[in-house]
């Protein structure tokens, strides 16, 4: 019987072995850029380098097109790795599922600029989009493990700016805590070849540069969540972060927040990025792509009354 292409994605990683010992931190740099590069230039897309509120960015657009409505991206990669390279086939891939305009913003990393400088480069770059005559209805922010606790962490201190809320926000797996208490770090830990406990703990003290996990713009699950957007997170079941999203929907519904909550079985850490061999990959974007779609229509029609 042949393998699942769940079952040859899984292989492909522990062949590759992003986290063996002894790579630096430059190679695994260059690994997580070179996994988007190997599946080709992206597809279907118009691709612009640019700059957002002083730091790099990439726009993705459908090719031909000039929507209407822009997703405002951050990559994952743990705040030490991750560009707008290592995300251009994922993001290419939201941009053309949504009909939108997708900005990847390469946000600072650490151990070079410690936790808070992604968060305020997050915020920066929302604030830049929002004076720029953007309206928050025809916006919305989302990521992917790191960057899908970038982008609650972003959307917090936004809120407590007085900023106004975009539409929605999406997270892909995301890690919203850092202070490694999750049970499925435990229950998880060989299921995953993505995230390994020791590894992912190693990654958030490099990226708090001494600040404390328990900070809920570090940990946005221990922040107080009310006034969020409508939120939607998808996660796997085979996933180290599992308890991150799951923990993260109770929260948010309980403090109010519209907020959705999808497990996909089987499915490792952000599967969405190997959508070009893993027919998951292209399910779960097009999810999120109608769910973004929805909310913009929806904004639209409250403006129009």
């Amino acid at each position: 019987m042949s393998a699942e292409p769940i079952d040859q994605v899984i292989e492909l990683l522990k062949q590759a072995d992003m986290g063996r010992e002894g790579l630096s931190l430059e190679d695994r740099r260059a690994s997580m850029d070179a996994m988007s590069a190997a599946f080709g230039e992206p597809q279907g897309v118009s691709r612009v380098h640019t700059e957002l509120a002083g730091r790099p960015a990439q726009v993705f657009k459908p090719e031909g097109k000039e929507p209407e409505h822009t997703l405002l991206y951050f990559h994952g990669g743990g705040y030490v790795m991750g560009s707008p390279n290592s995300h251009a086939n994922l993001t290419a891939r939201l941009a053309t599922a949504a009909d939108a305009r997708v900005i990847s913003f390469d946000y600072r990393l650490a151990p070079e600029n410690p936790f808070p400088a992604a968060v305020e480069d997050g915020v920066a770059a929302y604030k830049a989009l929002l004076d720029d005559g953007m309206s928050p209805a025809q916006l919305a922010v989302g990521g992917d493990s790191a960057g899908g606790g970038l982008t609650f962490a972003t959307l917090l201190k936004a809120r407590d700016m007085g900023l106004p809320m975009p539409a929605a926000a999406i997270g892909l797996s995301p890690w919203t805590d850092l202070t490694g208490r999750s049970e499925t770090y435990k229950t998880r830990a060989d299921a995953d070849p993505m995230i390994q406990p020791a590894g992912i703990v190693q990654t958030g003290e490099e990226y708090l540069g001494g600040a404390s996990a328990e900070d809920p713009l570090a940990s946005p699950l221990l922040a107080d969540l009310k006034g969020l957007p409508p939120l939607f997170l998808q996660v796997g079941d085979a996933e180290l972060l599992l308890d991150d999203s799951r923990e993260f929907e109770k929260k948010a519904r309980a403090a109010g927040v519209d907020c959705k909550l999808e497990v996909w079985d089987r499915m490792i850490h952000v599967w969405h990025a190997f959508f070009p061999m893993l027919p998951e990959g292209e399910q779960a974007i097009d999810g999120l792509a109608a769910f973004l779609k929805v909310r913009w229509r929806q904004e639209a029609t409250a403006q129009a009354i």
